[in-house]
């Protein structure tokens, strides 16, 4: 019996994956095993066959490979060897994802057989206070975009009074070029479920929610059926693994609003309110989902705790730069040769994910700039490409890491157009709470667009930087006070562009 993983991810789905993976069913002698994606998504569907050295991986795979079993050797023309020891997952340091692609993410045995619940008896095995301190150590800081120190927002909700406190994962992954929590939900559920169950019993939480946005349904049903096979293997209820512990938690679909990312309208969502921003003070950490004390981390922070506390704080902390410590999960999308999941350590250059791992741009031409950070990211230009990926050198540069996402253009890109598009899709996801951002964003596109029709030029370009100042300065949220990074980046490193479309007398819509 030849075992045969096949990816059901939902990038190796929209690839064929389900019909290789029962084209391989029907042959004699197989059993097939459905995984997550490795994060290789460049290889997708990206196949995997048991043998004496180890998982050997065939990229690319068809039905038509499956039947013809034989081809699916050595000298099969996508044949990438054994996985493990692949370029593109050799040099990762994998943490979060140290499971993904391995584990069949229904299974909670086999979570467990591939060190799953090692963090959370860890954990139980401490004092609450001692977990947090754990946390504290490892340099854990939030993986949604922030960077706020982890264990300090679990040490404000441990010490709020009240009965009843909350654990939400922000799982509405909105941000273009990003998929790493959607990858992490459909391949290694049960991560995300150990980590909120460690901060549960860290900050004397009962109940839980993860909130998931509506354009992920693979995610929601992979995360649906972890929760319910979890609960019945006794890792949710009451008194969980002997230990005192009860917490139960529930799947959240959001509608589609892209500010549910900001944690004070996600739960305003979950509340079943309108999804807008709140006013701080007073911070969820001590009024928070039902005004009661809540942790809101985002799903990957989560996911990440059961390592450290499995390994222990020092190897976690041992990973990164001196204040960005541990790992980050980035996301290679765009005009890029080899797109996927890369998990590495803090540190690593743009250049070393934009051509190393990418291998630069599909289209063969030059890289000109890069986003990172989602639509509200800087774009970096090809002169910077060797900056160090960390929160403080990101920020000295003008620039932020947010999420992980990094979208790639080659030399065909328009970046007065780029700058419009900040704007426009500050307009449409906007909240509409406050006046900077619900407006701003709106005369943002117009001034842009006059910009472009060459009408009043250099007027209109200081008019542009006043209103990116007021946005910053005066938006309660990241929505509006971020939306200025991209504008300001495309005008400060691209000024060419914008004088090209005033010259051409170029349109918006032309």
């Amino acid at each position: 019996m030849t075992r045969v993983y096949v990816p059901c991810d939902a990038a190796a789905l929209s690839m064929g994956a389900d019909e290789v993976a029962a084209a391989f069913a029907a042959l004699p002698q197989i059993e097939v095993v459905r995984t997550g994606s490795r994060g290789l998504l460049w290889a997708e569907p990206l196949v995997e066959l048991d043998s004496p050295a180890g998982r050997i991986a065939f990229a690319n795979v068809t039905p038509t490979d499956a039947q013809s079993n034989v081809a699916l050797g050595a000298g099969h023309p996508a044949y990438l060897g054994v996985v493990a020891e692949h370029p593109w997952l050799a040099r990762q340091q994998r943490v979060t994802t140290t499971r993904l692609g391995v584990v069949d993410p229904c299974s909670a045995t086999d979570y467990e057989a591939h060190g799953g619940w090692v963090g959370l008896r860890r954990a139980l095995s401490m004092t609450p206070g001692e977990v947090i301190e754990a946390v504290l150590e490892s340099g854990l800081r939030g993986r949604g975009g922030a960077g706020f120190p982890t264990a300090i927002k679990w040490r404000t909700v441990a010490g709020a009074p009240g009965p009843l406190k909350f654990v939400c994962a922000n799982a509405d992954e909105g941000d273009s070029g990003t998929f790493a929590d959607r990858m992490l939900m459909e391949g290694d559920p049960f991560s995300t479920i150990e980590g909120m169950l460690i901060a549960a019993y860290a900050v004397g939480a009962s109940e839980g929610f993860v909130y998931i946005r509506s354009e992920y349904p693979h995610a929601v049903h992979a995360m649906s059926r972890a929760v319910d096979v979890a609960r019945e293997a006794g890792f949710l209820g009451r008194d969980i693994l002997g230990s005192g512990l009860d917490f139960d938690l529930e799947i959240r679909v959001g509608a589609g609003a892209y500010i549910c990312g900001e944690e004070t309208s996600m739960l305003n969502s979950i509340e079943g309110r309108r999804a807008e921003v709140r006013s701080k003070p007073p911070i969820p950490a001590l009024s928070g989902l039902f005004g009661l004390p809540t942790v809101v981390n985002n799903l990957l922070t989560l996911a990440t705790v059961p390592g450290i506390l499995a390994d222990g704080p020092e190897a976690y902390a041992a990973l990164g730069t001196e204040r960005s410590r541990g790992t980050q999960l980035f996301q290679l999308a765009g005009n890029v040769a080899r797109g996927g999941l890369i998990e590495t350590g803090f540190g690593v250059t743009l250049r070393e994910l934009v051509e190393d791992y990418g291998g630069g741009t599909l289209s063969g031409r030059p890289v000109r700039a890069v986003q990172v950070g989602g639509p509200l990211g800087a774009y970096v230009p090809a002169s910077q490409l060797d900056i160090a990926l960390d929160y403080e050198t990101m920020a000295e540069a003008g620039f932020m890491l947010g999420h992980g996402g990094i979208v790639v253009f080659d030399d065909t890109v328009d970046m007065a157009r780029q700058a419009r598009f900040a704007m426009e899709f500050c307009a449409k996801e906007s909240c509409g709470k406050c006046t900077p951002c619900r407006l701003g964003s709106q005369r943002g596109v117009e001034t842009i667009e006059h910009v472009m029709a060459g009408r009043d030029v250099s007027s209109n370009l200081v008019l542009l930087q006043d209103l990116c100042t007021t946005m910053t300065k005066g938006s309660l949220c990241a929505m509006g006070g971020l939306t200025p990074l991209p504008v300001r980046s495309a005008l400060t490193h691209f000024p060419e562009d914008f004088t090209a479309a005033a010259a051409n007398g170029r349109g918006a819509g032309s």
